[in-house]
């Protein structure tokens, strides 16, 4: 059976890519929505990136606005990694479609109301509307499968020493999300910084088709900011929260009580994982720890291949 899921992301070459592998992966995956969030770049810019990866990719699907900053405070961007757009590198035609009139929790409270299957929800972004939607409609959390989320990291962060992005920018909308008794799978840094694309490879998708040239082209900007914070490699951060729907196979996991520091001047953002053999706090979280770094990129490779060879087809006609 397809798994029905929302994505809530903000766009940002890793959420691009995970989109993407999304709807590659339609026979498995029903994605019944996306919304956006304030983070990589400003609300706006990052719906407009939204809209425009889906229309690259000719697939209707219905896009909504949601927060524009974090519960409190002024929005943090990752400008620094993706750009003015927030998604700079190729430039995309305009898109074909717009957002819908709902907002974000409207829109997901709508889907997840007449869904006759739970939905799962895949957030790669600030949890802000997340937070939003569990906080302003409790009863809904029984409707929700699961939460895979990209953000975090149980041993240490990228825009401090403590703290992940996603997770610094609303720590208190974190907070909500992680102790919302809802199971959630944490893709985080732990992770993630070993899903690594490297040079050679996006060279490699730069010679396929034109689904793959745009994201070899994505990636050939996000790259110049992972070598100047001395990586190897660039991380796939978002689509590990999609692959693992997927194949969680190919993952490596711990289950662990992890919770979210808000008020901590050096650790504000810094998801607190129990790590102790004996713990009074029962796990509420699947941190994955480990990933088959081979497997995953056959994955991003076979899914954007599938959608070169559609989209070639659908110029042919």
């Amino acid at each position: 059976m397809r798994t029905p899921i929302i994505i809530d992301c903000d766009p940002g070459h890793d959420d691009a890519i995970a989109i993407l592998l999304a709807i590659a992966n339609r026979e498995k995956l029903d994605l019944s929505g996306i919304t956006t969030v304030g983070g990589n770049q400003i609300l706006d810019k990052i719906t407009d990136n939204a809209l425009k990866v889906i229309s690259f990719v000719n697939a209707d699907i219905p896009v909504a606005k949601g927060a524009a900053g974090p519960l409190f405070g002024k929005l943090v961007t990752g400008e620094e990694a993706h750009g003015e757009s927030g998604m700079d590198g190729p430039l995309l035609p305009l898109s074909k479609f717009r957002p819908v009139e709902e907002g974000a929790v409207e829109f997901m409270l709508n889907i997840i109301r007449s869904s006759e299957e739970k939905i799962t929800l895949v957030p790669m972004a600030p949890l802000t509307n997340i937070a939003l939607l569990i906080t302003a409609y409790p009863e809904i959390k029984d409707r929700i499968e699961k939460i895979s989320l990209m953000g975090g990291g149980i041993s240490y962060g990228n825009v401090t020493s403590t703290a992940e992005f996603n997770i610094y920018v609303d720590p208190e909308a974190a907070r909500i999300v992680f102790e919302s008794g809802i199971p959630i799978t944490m893709s985080g840094l732990d992770v993630t910084d070993k899903a690594a694309i490297f040079e050679e490879e996006i060279l490699a998708l730069k010679e396929r088709g034109p689904v793959s040239t745009m994201v070899g082209e994505l990636l050939d900007f996000y790259s110049i900011y992972g070598k100047k914070m001395g990586y190897v490699g660039s991380a796939l951060h978002d689509p590990c929260a999609v692959a693992w729907l997927l194949h969680p196979e190919m993952f490596e996991s711990e289950h662990l009580y992890v919770t979210v520091e808000t008020e901590g001047k050096l650790t504000r953002g810094m998801t607190v994982a129990d790590k102790r053999k004996k713990t009074d706090r029962p796990a509420n979280v699947e941190v994955l720890v480990g990933v088959d770094r081979e497997a995953f990129m056959k994955l991003i490779f076979d899914s954007l291949e599938k959608l070169d060879q559609e989209l070639l087809a659908a110029e042919g006609n």
